[in-house]
């Protein structure tokens, strides 16, 4: 269970008063004169200041040996209020630079010794040594604690960086991806504008079908423009990559969901028994949409071979009214477990910005009855995408 922090340095101030009051019974036994009004006061004014030492570190320290002087110049039990100043010597080493931390180290031995100095029948030497066994060994604990949470910050950064990059590198080859979309729109467009053109006044029928043609190409086309602007937007960078493709269009059509049984022919190639289900009436459907679940698919299966090559998969393909489902599941058995993922990593990433790019629901993780599996629900129409309908992701 976490808890603030404020409320942690309460309880820590509540305990250190605490045992201090409590030791403080044993004061005539140990030959000091016993706590009165003002020595109790004395013990609250040194301890209780622990609540506030994380956000004032170095005050905190500096009032707490001024308090621990003042209860030694009245004659009490210096043992009683030493453990709020080791605990502020730590802070103060655990949270600021050495240059710091190290004189209040020794003015924390000087207090020890001074507390030595004007206490009868005090044996100097045991008094000196703890003077300085004490703080070096309390700010050696601190300034370690101080190393690691940088580490700990500067793992933190270049974690977050690394994710920055990768989601920036799929982001650019989604949008080179949607490029090759939009070009193969405007391949379409120009051969059915040719078309028109060509047979405008001897076959009116084919004329009409290739505008028609070009009518939803040319809106279909927009939208990808729309995504792949998108994309390119959340680019910090803001560079328009042209994706590699010339003016003639892609080389090659973009893969879709009739080529699902293709991939897993491979993956079957490869020593993966996999199962494709496809429930539903197919239909067309946009070229973009097609492709963000063909790749979710070759990524999801890609994980199979890579960390579950023993599993048994599964690929189903469910058509709904406004919007489709995918998902890839497995059932967990030979999985290596070392090199499993699931929270990031570069294939996941592109997994979940593909979805969010097309309006789409994703669901990545474990089954509650064993093994692994990738739920993707797309909009299949503007209107359902704009809604945020996601079935039954």
């Amino acid at each position: 269970m976490r808890m603030r922090p404020l409320v942690v340095d309460a309880l820590i101030a509540a305990a250190l008063t605490t045992v201090a009051v409590l030791l403080g019974q044993e004061s005539v036994r140990q030959g000091w004169p016993e706590l009165d009004a003002t020595g109790y006061a004395l013990v609250a004014l040194a301890n209780l200041p622990a609540v506030l030492r994380g956000k004032a570190p170095l005050a905190v320290l500096l009032f707490v040996h001024s308090v621990w002087t003042v209860y030694v110049v009245a004659g009490y039990w210096p043992v009683l209020n030493t453990f709020a100043p080791m605990l502020a010597l730590y802070t103060v080493a655990s949270l600021r630079p050495a240059r710091v931390s190290l004189p209040c180290a020794a003015l924390m031995g000087a207090t020890w010794i001074y507390a030595g100095l004007v206490t009868d029948g005090s044996n100097m030497a045991a008094v000196v040594a703890q003077a300085i066994g004490f703080p070096v060994v309390i700010w050696r604990f601190g300034y370690a604690a101080r190393q690691t949470a940088e580490l700990a910050r500067q793992l933190k950064r270049e974690q977050d960086e690394r994710a920055r990059r990768e989601v920036a590198e799929e982001r650019g080859r989604i949008a080179r991806e949607l490029h090759d979309v939009v070009a193969h729109h405007m391949s379409v467009i120009s051969v059915q504008a040719g078309l028109a053109t060509f047979v405008f006044g001897s076959d009116p029928a084919t004329a009409r079908a290739a505008l028609g043609t070009i009518s939803g190409t040319s809106g279909e086309a927009l939208e990808e423009l729309r995504r792949m602007l998108r994309v390119l937007r959340a680019e910090e960078s803001g560079n328009g990559d042209d994706g590699g493709t010339g003016g003639d269009g892609p080389a090659a059509p973009m893969p879709g969901l009739a080529r699902l049984g293709e991939m897993v022919e491979r993956v079957r190639a490869g020593g993966v028994p996999v199962e494709l289900r496809v429930t539903g009436t197919p239909r067309p459907l946009a070229p973009g949409v097609e492709l963000c679940a063909y790749r979710v698919v070759q990524e999801a299966l890609t994980n199979v071979l890579k960390h579950a090559h023993g599993a048994s998969s599964a690929v189903e393909l469910v058509y709904r009214e406004r919007h489709i489902e995918v998902s890839v599941s497995n059932d967990g058995q030979g999985v290596i477990q070392d090199r499993v993922r699931t929270g990031s990593g570069h294939g996941l990433i592109g997994m979940r910005e593909r979805a969010k790019l097309y309006g789409g629901t994703i669901s990545i993780g474990p089954l509650s009855e064993g093994g692994f599996a990738v739920r993707l629900t797309l909009p299949t129409s503007a209107r359902a995408e704009a809604r945020g309908d996601d079935g039954a992701g």
